[in-house]
């Protein structure tokens, strides 16, 4: 083994630089900076943010171009560079309530204090290729600018609470575990179960959370509310006592309505999913909202047989990092382990044959 990782290096080397001319393309072409793949391929600068645990979008801009715009590959290098990072300490939760909304929308009442808000979204533009863009480009237009509304925004779940339709969920002083610092272990409970979620694949839980709609978890789920905004984050020094502020993230929360048929001990009434993401990314928060529910299925004694539902399923296999790492190292050379392989078939098959008398 030895031998043949040396007799390598030149041929590694060689892919190194192979790899380098390939991504930077035709030199005839202008060279894409980070600035750009932040500016215009925004959507994977979030999705790398989120799934790299990691909120600098110039860094994500980085691995987005130095990946060659392999998003797994992306947050690969972005959480790699993020364990070499200090921690000095723990920013205080994120009050959703106080975010400045770009988009605001609710699939469950059409008229809402604060009303709805559109913002930047495919959902209602008609997927058509736009030639344009391959051509000459196109130079947008003026956003036409309204007048912000001046009444509160108050969430769907707390109007239907309020009429004792939801489901309370009481705040949990205890400090959370940490991913990052502690292998997951099970049970999990819902705050790790979420910080799993928050950085998963998007496909892989995009995948489960369909797999429920179709009947594999007994969800029928409706979109109470999805947010997408600014909100301030902020953190309290030891040695100052309050709260200063350290800047503006963009982040999307989402938080599903589905019907809870009741208990012994609890009421019909609505339960949530829920869902919060970096960056501007609703199919993330919408999946992992969806999953989030399933996952809550066993503790609201609704079962737990569909694969959404079982925790320890799901949360070992939605980190594609992990995975990625897992899958990919197949690739590596495993020609001791194949010899014995090899060995192991040749004698059961010589077996068998004189079994057969052949």
């Amino acid at each position: 083994m030895y031998v043949a990782t040396k007799g390598g290096e030149r041929a590694i080397g060689a892919a190194h630089a192979w790899l380098a001319e390939v991504r930077r393309g035709d030199p005839a072409q202008p060279e894409i900076t980070t600035a750009q793949v932040d500016q215009q391929l925004g959507l994977a600068v979030d999705r790398v943010m989120a799934e790299g645990s990691c909120h600098d979008r110039g860094l994500a801009a980085l691995a987005v171009k130095q990946s060659r715009g392999d998003l797994i590959e992306a947050a690969f290098l972005l959480r790699a560079y993020r364990t070499t990072l200090p921690r000095f300490g723990a920013s205080l939760p994120l009050d959703t309530n106080a975010m400045a909304l770009s988009r605001r929308i609710s699939a469950t009442y059409k008229d809402l204090p604060g009303g709805q808000v559109l913002g930047p979204t495919f959902d209602y533009t008609h997927r058509l290729l736009d030639f344009r863009l391959a051509a000459e480009g196109v130079t947008p237009s003026p956003v036409p600018q309204g007048q912000a509304d001046p009444d509160p925004t108050p969430r769907v779940t707390e109007l239907l609470a309020q009429d004792g339709l939801m489901q309370r969920e009481a705040a949990e002083d205890a400090e959370p575990g940490d991913l990052t610092r502690q292998p997951l272990s099970f049970p999990a409970d819902r705050p790790l179960r979420l910080q799993a979620l928050a950085r998963g694949d998007e496909g892989f839980l995009l995948s489960l959370g369909y797999s429920t709609q179709r009947g594999y978890g007994g969800n029928h789920p409706f979109v109470g509310e999805i947010r997408m905004g600014e909100i301030a984050v902020e953190f309290v020094p030891e040695e100052l006592g309050f709260a200063i502020d350290l800047g503006d993230i963009t982040v999307t929360e989402c938080q599903m309505v589905n019907q809870f048929k009741g208990s012994r001990t609890e009421p019909p009434q609505f339960t949530r999913g829920y869902g919060l993401v970096f960056g501007h990314g609703e199919r993330k928060a919408m999946s992992m909202a969806l999953v989030d529910r399933a996952l809550r299925s066993p503790e609201l004694g609704e079962g737990g047989d569909a694969p959404a539902q079982q925790q320890e399923f799901v949360l070992s296999h939605c980190d594609n990092v992990e995975a990625t790492g897992f899958v990919e190292h197949l690739k590596l050379p495993h020609y001791v382990d194949f010899q014995s392989e090899l060995e192991n078939v040749r004698t059961m098959r010589a077996a068998v044959m004189k079994e057969r008398g052949e």
